[in-house]
C-alpha cells in the first residue's frame, strides 16, 4: 500500500492490486475512507467523511496532483 502523501491528518495511497484500473487515489482520516478517480477529478465512493471532509481531500488532490500522478507512474510502471 504505497503512501503517497499526508497532509492535515489526511492519509493517501494506492493498493498495489489496482494498477487495472484508471489512475485514482485513496484517502483515510478518523475513520472515514474515500476512492477519487483523477481524471477528471471524481468522488468514487465514501464512507465515514462528513462533506467538510471530501472537499478538503479534493483541494488536497489537486494541490498535489502532479505528485500523485508520478508516483501513480512509477509504481504501476505507467
Amino acid at each position: 500500500m504505497p503512501e503517497v502523501f499526508r497532509e492535515d491528518g489526511f492519509v493517501f495511497f494506492f493498493y498495489t492490486n489496482e494498477g487495472n484500473e484508471p489512475i485514482h487515489i485513496h484517502v483515510r482520516k478518523a475513520g472515514g475512507f474515500a476512492k477519487f478517480w483523477l481524471i477528471p477529478l471524481e468522488l468514487d465512493y465514501s464512507k465515514g467523511f462528513k462533506s467538510a471532509d471530501l472537499i478538503k481531500a479534493e483541494e488536497l488532490i489537486e494541490k498535489h496532483l502532479e505528485q500523485i500522478k508520478e508516483k501513480w507512474n512509477n509504481v504501476f510502471g505507467y
